[in-house]
């Protein structure tokens, strides 16, 4: 595939992308506008409302001016004045780094890996300010800057998950491998110890699987809730009486807002908790709610913290000491040989090291997660990115720590123990040769018979 090609292929991924993005919230208002409203209401209404929410899921800011009169039925205070929105549902985000990395896979296969990446990001940025400029209005207005630069970066993430899973088949026409870059990187990474790489890259992969084994957790801890409470969600539904269009319309924000949901339970379990709304905690130690945003999922919140639920600061623990376990044999190949002191160093920056990328990842996710809501109280739904951190890092940490500790020894004769001495190994050799002669010479045939 040339150049031209592969710039068209990336292009095309792209605006794929954004139609398919936009049209998940803009095919069922469509329906809603011509089902319940009888076609009687501007259709560009309902655009500006998709363009609006495929951008806010893939994080730009809305500045939203509320209609007086329908603020003060609301209640709500400072609804009079104009707020920002900035809580991302997440749901959006998720299509388009899939549809992201559906392209890197196709565009690492090619010869021009870094033009298809280029053309793609681009592409988007291009389309995402023309949805921005489409759907501005005075009730809702996206912030230009971000609405050029967060989709595009959604989908670059998308794209460096597909070019770091893409089977290479041809060789890079862009980078080639005696480049200045790659030299430099080659000489760069050839500076570090061949042993302090392989653990950093250990690392890398215990914390990696640490923080998906707690959000997985959490995924399924949610499920099981929102099933308990089926009874609870389904009077909220009925209480907003939205009918069945609008029934269905709700349903779609709410899985849009379902990772969210997940991440704040992944920070429920790691200790902070989240909040929806200034003043109000839902977490382990604790529960304190006030007015929530009319939901039926937050149906399934409980009113005070369940009985034992300090429990649940064990499930980071255990999933980080599994993960040890996991991966002990590896480590324990790698530090095989080491001084004590060096064996030491090593365990402390590996535990360290995981625990860190661990609860960075968490704690990213968790900002992503969060944001401003609405006015008042609202401006402040999620979790605290900082404490989740902070938490996730001591957890993982010390159940990494734990889980290379347990069963490794490195006393010799034991599982971790240094290869045998020089000095057996001649003996060992020697003992080889011998049964190697004899074996020769019983298999030659007498002299007498030749």
């Amino acid at each position: 595939m040339n150049r031209p090609a592969t710039a068209l292929l990336a292009a095309l991924d792209a605006v794929i992308a954004v139609a398919i993005g936009v049209g998940i919230p803009l095919i069922p208002l469509t329906i809603l506008w011509a089902a319940q409203f009888g076609l009687a209401v501007d259709w560009l209404a309902f655009w500006r409302a998709s363009g609006d929410l495929w951008l806010l899921g893939n994080g730009v800011d809305l500045l939203l001016t509320i209609d007086p009169a329908l603020a003060l039925r609301l209640g709500v205070a400072g609804a009079e004045l104009p707020f920002e929105v900035g809580i991302a549902p997440l749901g959006l985000a998720v299509v388009t780094v899939l549809l992201g990395l559906r392209s890197g896979r196709r565009l690492g296969q090619t010869p021009y890996p870094i033009t298809g990446a280029a053309v793609g990001v681009i592409v988007v940025a291009a389309l995402a300010l023309l949805v921005a400029l489409s759907a501005r209005d005075a009730a809702a207005l996206p912030s230009i800057a971000q609405s050029v630069l967060f989709p595009a970066g959604v989908w670059a993430i998308g794209l460096a998950l597909g070019y770091g899973t893409a089977s290479r088949r041809v060789a890079s026409r862009e980078l080639p491998q005696g480049s200045a870059p790659r030299q430099a990187l080659a000489r760069l990474v050839d500076r570090v110890d061949a042993g302090d790489r392989a653990l950093a890259a250990l690392a890398l992969r215990a914390g990696t699987i640490a923080a998906a084994g707690v959000v997985g957790f959490a995924a399924l801890a949610m499920a099981v809730v929102l099933v308990l409470n089926f009874s609870s969600i389904v009077g909220l539904y009925e209480s907003l009486q939205a009918g069945i269009l609008g029934g269905v319309t709700l349903t779609l924000g709410q899985l849009a807002l379902l990772p969210n949901i997940v991440l704040w339970t992944a920070a429920w379990f790691v200790g902070p908790g989240f909040a929806l709304g200034a003043g109000s905690s839902v977490s382990p130690l604790g529960t304190q709610l006030g007015l929530v945003p009319s939901l039926p999922v937050f149906g399934a919140l409980p009113e005070s913290a369940p009985a034992f639920a300090f429990v649940g600061l064990l499930v980071p623990i255990v999933i980080g000491f599994a993960t040890a376990a996991l991966l002990r044999p590896v480590y324990l190949d790698h530090v095989r040989g080491s001084s004590p002191r060096g064996r030491i160093v090593r365990l402390a920056a590996t535990s360290a090291g995981g625990g860190l990328v661990g609860a960075g990842i968490l704690a990213l996710l968790t900002l992503w997660a969060g944001g401003a809501a609405g006015p008042g109280r609202l401006a402040e739904v999620g979790a605290d990115p900082g404490a989740v951190l902070l938490w996730a890092f001591v957890e993982l940490t010390l159940a990494l720590l734990l889980g290379l500790l347990g069963g490794a020894s490195w006393r010799p004769g034991a599982a971790g123990a240094r290869p045998r001495s020089a000095e057996t190994r001649p003996r060992s050799a020697e003992a080889h040769a011998g049964a190697a002669d004899s074996t020769t010479r019983a298999a030659r045939p007498p002299a007498d018979t030749l």
